[in-house]
């Protein structure tokens, strides 16, 4: 292992605070991570990493090598992709991070297209809206909806989402179809949408002109999943409120009936987050252009 990429090495191990865990990302045996990490520390004469009983930590001289680390690879990154990217295709693994519905319903069946356009292209997806610490986990991007807290990472607005007020068409039946926000708070229920960070109920929102308008109404259930959330409002539990391509066949089939049309929920923001990078890389580029390009087509 030459020495660029022994400090390659060196920065997963810090960044996923575990030996194994940096073997298995870029896919080495243990036994060579370890070898490589005493050659590197010999070489320098320094103890690099304090190795606990769970976790690696880096020493004093770690972190100073770290940082040196970051700014070099960067830089060699950039050189490189100075001269490769005009004539070379993108390649490598992509570890993402998507929302479940919007990776099942969205972006899946697109990835034949993207393949085609990148064949040396990997992609490795999660799917979910907990917490990723990108750095941590060796995750290359995230995409959220909704705004989002300061959270130090690089964010690009790739779209946004319109929303839609549904009901179930049994719901509609036996509780009417409300025309004005006073209808509404006058005898209707939603299915409650609990936030999963601070669960704490959210009302719901409309937009009446240029207001925000948020409007709490009685529920009988509160839930903070996507599939529950879905599953209630389809059950005839009440109103709920959802990005309209999630909802999009129940309206076309009548199962699901809009509410108040003319005064739809504000659209939601989709942002992609990933590590502040000198350079991004290539294959990451190709990614959040492709998620670009694909919002201003379907969604």
């Amino acid at each position: 292992m030459d020495r660029l990429d022994a400090m390659r090495l060196f920065t997963r191990i810090v960044e996923l605070g575990s030996f194994t865990a940096a073997a298995d990302d870029l896919n080495l045996p243990r036994a060579t991570v370890t070898h490589a990490i005493k050659r590197l520390e010999s070489t320098l004469g320094a103890q690099l990493l304090q190795r606990t009983t769970r976790r690696v930590r880096t020493s004093r001289d770690g972190e100073v090598y770290y940082n040196h680390c970051l700014r070099l690879l960067a830089d060699m990154d950039a050189v490189e992709a100075d001269f490769r990217e005009a004539t070379v295709q993108p390649r490598g693994r992509l570890r993402v991070d998507l929302p479940a519905q919007m990776a099942r319903l969205w972006l899946i069946p697109t990835l034949p297209a993207f393949f085609a356009r990148y064949p040396l292209l990997e992609l490795d997806i999660g799917t979910g809206d907990r917490f990723v610490d990108l750095l941590r986990e060796g995750v290359d991007c995230v995409l959220r909806v909704g705004e989002l807290p300061d959270s130090g990472l690089v964010s690009r607005r790739v779209g946004t989402l319109e929303q839609v007020t549904v009901a179930s068409a049994t719901y509609v039946r036996k509780q009417g179809m409300p025309q004005t926000l006073a209808d509404l708070q006058g005898g209707h229920h939603a299915v409650n949408w609990a936030s999963p960070t601070t669960h704490r109920s959210e009302s719901l929102e409309f937009m009446v002109g240029r207001k925000r308008r948020e409007v709490i109404l009685p529920g009988h259930v509160t839930v903070s999943g996507v599939e529950a959330y879905m599953g209630c409002c389809e059950a005839g539990l009440g109103i709920a409120q959802f990005p309209r391509y999630r909802v999009a066949d129940g309206l076309a089939n009548g199962r699901l009936r809009e509410i108040l049309p003319t005064m739809p929920p504000p659209s939601l923001p989709v942002t992609v987050l990933y590590p502040p990078h000198r350079q991004m890389p290539a294959r990451l580029r190709v990614f959040v252009d492709w998620l670009v390009e694909l919002m201003a087509k379907q969604l």
